[in-house]
C-alpha cells in the first residue's frame, strides 16, 4: 500500500536525521552510563514485533546490569534498580533514543504501539491479537496517555498493578491506533510527543484517553 511506503520512507528519513544531530547527545549519555555503572550502555531486552517476531529492543540501561532478573519487568517509582543517570534519562525519555536504530532496521517504526515483553503478549486473544498485525512503535497514544509511568505504578506492588490496572488501558489505545492509524494520525501523534517532552500538554487536540 502506498500508505505503508510513505510511512516507512518517513521512519527512515526522520530516524537518519535524528540519529545524525543526536550524536554529540548518544555518546556522552553511552559515557556518563559506563562510568557510573558496570554493564553495557545499551539495553537490549526481547520484544514482540510485527507478527510477533520477537526482536531486542534497543535503550540506553536506565537500571543496574541485569536489572530483570533482581526484579520485575514494571519498574517503581523509586525503584533501587535504577542508576542516578538512569533516573534522570527515564524523566527526559531520553534512554529511548537508541530505538531509531531498531527504526532504521525495520523492527519498528516511528509511531506504532509500544513493543510489549512476551510475557504480556502471549496473553492477547481474539481482537488483541491485532495490535501485532503492525509495526511497534517508538511512540503511540498509551505513551501519552501514561507519561509518568513510574508515578502511576507508584511503589509497591509495582507488577500486579501494572497487570491489572495500566496493561487493560494500553491495549485499548494499542487497538484504537490500529483501527485508526493513517499518516496524518501519525504526525499528530508525533507532534504531541514534542511538545510533551518540552513541557506543552495537549497542544494539537489529540484525543489519546481510551
Amino acid at each position: 500500500m502506498i500508505q505503508d511506503f510513505i510511512k516507512r520512507l518517513f521512519d527512515i528519513l526522520i530516524s537518519t536525521f535524528a540519529l545524525v544531530i543526536l550524536t554529540p547527545i548518544l555518546i556522552i549519555i553511552a559515557v556518563v552510563i559506563k562510568a557510573e555503572s558496570k554493564g553495557s550502555f545499551f539495553y537490549k531486552g526481547e520484544r514482540a514485533g510485527k507478527n510477533g517476531k520477537v526482536f531486542r529492543i534497543i535503550k540506553f540501561r536506565s537500571m543496574i546490569a541485569n536489572a530483570e532478573i533482581k526484579g520485575g519487568p514494571s519498574t517503581a517509582e523509586n525503584d533501587w534498580r535504577l542508576t542516578r543517570i538512569g533516573r534522570f534519562i527515564r524523566r527526559y525519555k531520553l534512554d529511548e533514543l537508541p530505538q531509531f536504530f531498531n527504526v532504521l532496521k525495520g523492527e519498528m517504526s516511528l509511531v506504532g504501539p509500544r513493543p510489549q515483553v512476551l510475557r504480556y503478549t502471549n496473553l492477547y486473544k481474539d481482537e488483541e491479537l491485532l495490535i501485532l498485525s503492525v509495526r511497534p512503535g517508538i511512540t503511540d497514544l498509551a505513551s501519552l496517555y501514561f507519561v509518568d509511568m513510574d508515578a502511576v505504578l507508584g511503589s509497591e506492588n509495582v507488577d500486579a498493578r501494572y497487570q491489572e490496572i495500566v496493561e487493560p488501558v494500553k491495549n485499548k489505545l494499542r487497538l484504537r491506533y490500529v483501527k485508526e492509524r493513517s499518516f496524518i494520525f501519525d504526525l499528530r501523534i508525533l507532534l504531541e510527543t514534542l511538545f510533551r517532552l518540552i513541557g506543552f500538554n495537549n497542544v494539537t487536540g489529540l484525543n489519546f484517553s481510551p
